[in-house]
C-alpha cells in the first residue's frame, strides 16, 4: 500500500518552497463551472518562472536533500516541463544538474532548459 501524505508534510513543503516559487492566483472558471454545474477554480501555474507547477516539486525535492546528497547534484530525464523545473531549481540553489532529454525534444524546450 502506498504511503499516505499528511497535512503537516504538505504544510512543511509549502513553507520550504515559498521563497523559491511564485504565489499564483486561484481564479474561477466560468466555462468549466457552467459545463460541470458547480463552482470550478483553476490555479494559474503558468505564471511560474518555468510555466508549470512542476517547479514546486523540483524545489521541494532539492531542498529536502541532505547536504551530502545536494553535493551530488540533480538528475532528471524529461523533454518538457520537468526538465525545465529541475534545471531552474538547480541553478537557483547553486547545484549541479544533468538533464537527459530525448533526441526529438523540441528546440524551444532544449533552449529553455
Amino acid at each position: 500500500m502506498a504511503e499516505r501524505l499528511t497535512l503537516t508534510e504538505i504544510q512543511n513543503a509549502r513553507q520550504r518552497i515559498a521563497p523559491c516559487v511564485r504565489r499564483t492566483p486561484l481564479t474561477a472558471s466560468a466555462a468549466l463551472s457552467e459545463r460541470l454545474r458547480t463552482n470550478v477554480y483553476v490555479k494559474l501555474e503558468l505564471f511560474q518562472k518555468t510555466g508549470s507547477f512542476k517547479v514546486r516539486g523540483a524545489f521541494n525535492k532539492a531542498l529536502s536533500l541532505l547536504p551530502e546528497e545536494r553535493g551530488a547534484g540533480l538528475v532528471a530525464v524529461s523533454g518538457g516541463n520537468h526538465a525545465q523545473a529541475v534545471a531552474y531549481a538547480a541553478r537557483n540553489l547553486g547545484l549541479k544538474s544533468v538533464i537527459l532529454m530525448p533526441a526529438n525534444t523540441p528546440k524551444n524546450y532544449v533552449d529553455a532548459t
